[in-house]
């Protein structure tokens, strides 16, 4: 629930009109003055770090050096883990010979004496299809609904880009075929149509050999980790099974490396091997993660019925429940639009703050949070320095007008008046009212039109 505050006047206004000792038992009046009246909202917010990277194991290997231990402070561009794969090395081989084979010049064709057999893909298709069906399962065991639309939607294109380049390449040896067959016809004319296809056919060969270097001298590239930006490192947890990698490893056996799939996590770090020298690692198990602390950010959760008040630059404050005392300057750098449901029924947005150095209540400084800790936010959203300003407990709810009751010539009066700032104790009106008018402050929901006050 949101929680409003404010600068409670309430004293001073009373103390400044007084009240009389005339009105009806459980009545109050007062005369409206000026006052200040600050409008707060309060609301639940966790501290964030500027960037934060969590870096996986590319292939299946062992955890060759370890350079960084947990909590370590490292700089941009250093290197972190060495990975030992020879898998990884070895596709790197294949590719690079695959290459070079698929680089050979088109042999001449002297007379019509030429056979292409056919390229029968059913076992590796077949292969790829339980690669495909076994990744489907495992990413239906995601639970994040969004995340596991994503993924399948992923898994779909990725297939759908297999059936292609299957069909396209069906459809160069038919058209292969066809030239030969003309050519043991004895239409020797179709001799250049066949020289022609069977140098596009070693073109995207070629090409796609080539493509599969880069992907793996990417791999091998990768197996040495390096800070993508300067931070704090925590160490991950190896799963140090290559056979059963999880939904990552086998994304990556699909066509393309299943580059294209978006990154999952399970969230949780309590399984597996602490990353160690000479420890085993899967594909996409979580070798470090790098914290970039240089910058603390608050995330805040904003109720839907105050969300509309907050402004970039709102001014806040927030209280950790880690550091009783003190309070921590901020501000608001962004507001967004994509709702989140609260237990309540309603929904919230997400709003995001940068955060300050703290202190405490006598002015010494207070410690650095950490990311992940709880706090409270209380946002600054309406602030009148010398307002017309009336108690809360003058205004009297009446369908969606707000209504206060004054006192003219000794009667009630119904007045409805529009309000400003909201404070805790306090309201700024914004009509309705003029200063020196006198109100009920006290007793105002049992007041009737009509009723005398004196």
């Amino acid at each position: 629930m949101t929680i409003r505050r404010g600068i409670p006047p309430l004293l001073v206004l009373l103390a400044l009109t007084g009240c009389t000792t005339e009105e009806p038992a459980n009545i109050a009046l007062a005369e409206v003055g000026r006052a200040p009246v600050v409008e707060i909202v309060e609301a639940p917010a966790t501290i964030g770090a500027r960037a934060t990277a969590t870096l996986r194991s590319p292939a299946q290997g062992t955890i060759a050096e370890l350079y960084v231990r947990e909590g370590q402070q490292v700089a941009k561009g250093q290197t972190l883990v060495k990975i030992r794969s020879p898998q990884a090395e070895d596709q790197l081989k294949q590719a690079r010979a695959a290459a070079k084979s698929a680089t050979r010049a088109v042999p001449s064709i002297g007379r019509p004496t030429v056979r292409l057999a056919s390229f029968d893909t059913r076992a590796f298709d077949a292969k790829v299809r339980k690669h495909f069906a076994k990744a489907r399962r495992e990413a239906r065991k995601i639970r994040d609904t969004e995340a596991r639309k994503q993924l399948l939607g992923a898994i779909d294109l990725a297939q759908a880009q297999h059936r292609a380049q299957t069909r396209a390449l069906a459809s160069i040896t038919a058209q292969l075929n066809r030239s030969v067959n003309s050519v043991l016809s004895g239409v020797t004319s179709g001799l250049g149509g066949l020289t022609s296809s069977m140098a596009s056919l070693q073109a995207a060969s070629s090409s796609q050999a080539k493509a599969a270097v880069k992907a793996a001298e990417g791999t091998v590239r990768s197996l040495t980790v390096k800070a993508p930006f300067a931070g704090v490192v925590t160490l991950g947890r190896a799963s140090g099974d290559g056979g059963t990698a999880g939904l990552d490893g086998l994304l990556s056996r699909l066509p393309g490396g299943g580059g294209q799939l978006p990154s999952v996590s399970s969230g949780g770090s309590g399984g597996g091997s602490p990353v160690a020298t000479g420890v085993p690692v899967s594909a996409g198990d979580s070798i470090v993660t790098v914290t970039d602390v240089s910058k603390l950010t608050l995330s805040a959760d904003i109720d839907e019925t105050d969300v509309l008040l907050v402004k970039k630059g709102t001014r806040a404050t927030a209280e950790l429940d880690a550091v009783p005392g003190a309070g921590y300057p901020a501000r608001v750098t962004g507001v967004g639009v994509t709702p989140k449901e609260g237990t309540t029924g309603g929904v919230s947005y997400p709003v995001q703050l940068s955060l300050g150095a703290g202190a405490f209540d006598d002015g010494t400084d207070a410690p650095t949070p950490k990311p992940g800790m709880s706090a409270v936010a209380r946002l600054t959203v309406r602030e009148s320095p010398s307002a017309i300003a009336v108690p809360a407990s003058a205004i009297v709810t009446s369908g969606r007008e707000s209504v206060v009751w004054a006192d003219r010539n000794g009667v009630a009066e119904r007045r409805v008046v529009k309000l400003g700032a909201q404070g805790e104790a306090v309201v700024e009106v914004l009509g309705g009212l003029s200063v020196g008018d006198r109100i009920v402050v006290k007793g105002a929901d049992s007041v009737r039109q009509g009723q005398s006050l004196s």
